[in-house]
């Protein structure tokens, strides 16, 4: 009898389809991309049903389900697609599910790329290193939640609670894209968080129209005095996306409590925004009354500086005794959080949380 569980997997954008079938929380094939631009919705469908079939040439093996995300918004349990920003041919609801399970015979699981690509870090990612990191310096603290934002044409997020993905009751768990600017509170973060808001502040700064604006890896590389251009304006771009970002983190941190993760194309040009994300974690409220306090309950480290790293991960606890007794328990006074980028990479964590989210589903 043949036990493997093969998931064919997909990490759909709006500007390609990325497709890759996962064994035992391992990419079994080199994965490739398919073009999304299409002519018709009939077209781009039939590239979706073409990529998984070549999939399964490559793998030659059907798979055990389909699991892949999808942008939303979207009713995910039932695997029905809205009207779509950044793929516009959807309009009017696409079952894109029961289309898949009719040509392939096989369950098929949807879910927001944001949310599986958390749920991959989690498992697999940057939460099992950072545990890693702890149980080799003989620290005792472990870390059982993540938050996660992918950095790109948009703003995605998810939250993983101790193991379990967030879902939310209609889809929508984790939607950081729709909290509110800190710096333009009439719209929302995502509009400065983003590839659009990057080269609007550079363009805004250098006084050039925004579609002359150059590509953030560009920015990137002009503000760390790389490539010719504006650096003032590049400075300018990375610091308003890490005024906005750090904001986004803080709130939600103070609800979930745990390690954060940045992926997404933006997440590579972490050098130039994460120090000013962390001095901004770590900063200070001032009360109506002038008196100052934390932003934040909990402290955060920058798990890609080495001296930050350090700090994070060192014992600072020590045993204090149980009053009226002769034992003693572990006391950790310290409480802190790390920000690092994917370990695995944007598109091998979105399948590899693709695959998890279809056994969980499988078993369950």
């Amino acid at each position: 009898m043949d036990t493997r569980k093969i998931i064919f997997v997909l990490d759909a954008g709006g500007t390609g389809f990325n497709f890759s079938a996962v064994e035992n929380y391992k990419e079994i094939i080199e994965p490739f991309t398919v073009k999304t631009a299409s002519s018709t919705l009939e077209e781009q469908l039939q590239k979706i049903i073409d990529g998984f079939k070549h999939v399964q040439e490559l793998c030659g093996s059907a798979p055990t389900a389909i699991s892949f995300s999808f942008p939303g918004p979207a009713d995910y349990p039932n695997g029905i697609i809205g009207d779509l920003e950044n793929l516009p041919l959807f309009k009017g609801g696409v079952a894109l599910k029961d289309m898949l399970e009719d040509e392939f015979n096989v369950p098929v699981f949807i879910n927001n790329d944001g949310d599986l690509f958390v749920y991959g870090e989690a498992l697999a990612g940057l939460l099992p290193e950072v545990n890693a990191m702890l149980e080799r310096e003989g620290n005792p603290k472990r870390y059982k939640n993540l938050f996660g934002v992918t950095l790109g044409t948009g703003l995605g997020g998810g939250i993983v609670l101790n193991g379990k993905l967030l879902e939310g009751d209609n889809s929508a768990g984790a939607e950081v894209c729709r909290t509110r600017n800190l710096l333009y509170p009439e719209t929302s973060a995502e509009d400065s968080v983003s590839i659009r808001g990057i080269r609007r502040v550079y363009a805004r700064e250098a006084g050039i129209a925004e579609d002359l604006a150059p590509e953030p890896f560009d920015i990137y590389e002009i503000a760390r005095g790389n490539k010719e251009g504006n650096k003032e304006a590049a400075l300018a771009a990375w610091d308003e996306f890490a005024v906005v970002l750090a904001d986004v983190i803080a709130n939600v941190s103070t609800l979930v409590d745990g390690i954060v993760v940045l992926g997404g194309g933006l997440s590579g040009a972490w050098e130039v925004f994460l120090p000013k994300v962390i001095q901004l974690l770590n900063s200070q409220f001032v009360g109506l009354d002038g008196h100052t306090f934390p932003r934040m309950e909990i402290s955060a480290c920058n798990l890609n500086d080495p001296d930050d790293q350090k700090n994070f991960i060192t014992k600072s606890g020590k045993m204090i005794k149980v009053p009226f007794s002769t034992r003693e328990v572990w006391y950790e006074p310290s409480r802190k959080i790390g920000v690092g980028v994917t370990k695995l990479g944007t598109s091998s964590a979105v399948a590899i949380g693709a695959y998890a989210f279809a056994i969980n589903k499988l078993e369950n």
